[in-house]
């Protein structure tokens, strides 16, 4: 499968920010201009399952600098509370979004930060350990959204963290819903 242009644009312009000044805010902006159309983004990448949320490879660094990852959520799917552990931004494609920041320790349960805000299609939200990296996402629609991800490292193969309601730490490792059907792009 051919990479859409769009995202081949959206990876080269990872690739040029990556090591300049302000680069994940530059990635940030570059991602907004990403999600600003919906027209591109093959429907394989878009398909939801009925248990839970679905994370798609859409393209890796060879050199493990980053990663895109398209999300689909059902309604009615959420995350557990999770860190990343790395730099990133979310960009709503389609659909919307709720997401909850949290403070957790890992001794006591978890709780929320002022309350959850709503992100819309074309909307951007940068994540990392420098701006509070523990949060909680959730369908915000009736109907499947969809976001597309950027990370400072391959994010489903890097591990993170979720965070229990009664309080703990369980280390895990997202994986990919990626199937033969939905290779990851060269770009």
């Amino acid at each position: 499968m051919n990479t859409p242009d769009p995202l081949m644009r959206f990876i080269a312009a990872v690739h040029h920010a990556l090591g300049q000044p302000a680069a994940h805010e530059t990635v940030a902006a570059a991602l907004a201009r990403l999600v600003a159309r919906d027209d591109w983004l093959p429907p394989a990448y878009a398909q939801p399952r009925p248990e839970h949320y679905q994370q798609y490879l859409l393209h890796a660094d060879p050199a493990g600098r980053f990663s895109v990852v398209s999300f689909v959520w059902g309604p009615g799917q959420a995350t557990p509370i999770h860190d990343h552990g790395v730099w990133g931004a979310v960009g709503v494609l389609r659909g919307a979004e709720h997401s909850q920041a949290y403070t957790a320790d890992g001794t006591t349960p978890p709780r929320a930060i002022g309350g959850p805000h709503t992100l819309q299609p074309g909307m951007v939200e940068r994540v990392g350990p420098e701006l509070g990296d523990i949060h909680k996402v959730s369908n915000a629609a009736e109907i499947v959204s969809v976001s597309i991800h950027v990370y400072g490292t391959d994010i489903g193969r890097h591990p993170r963290h979720v965070y229990p309601p009664e309080g703990g730490i369980k280390p895990f490792i997202s994986g990919y819903a990626n199937g033969p059907d939905t290779p990851a792009f060269a770009g």
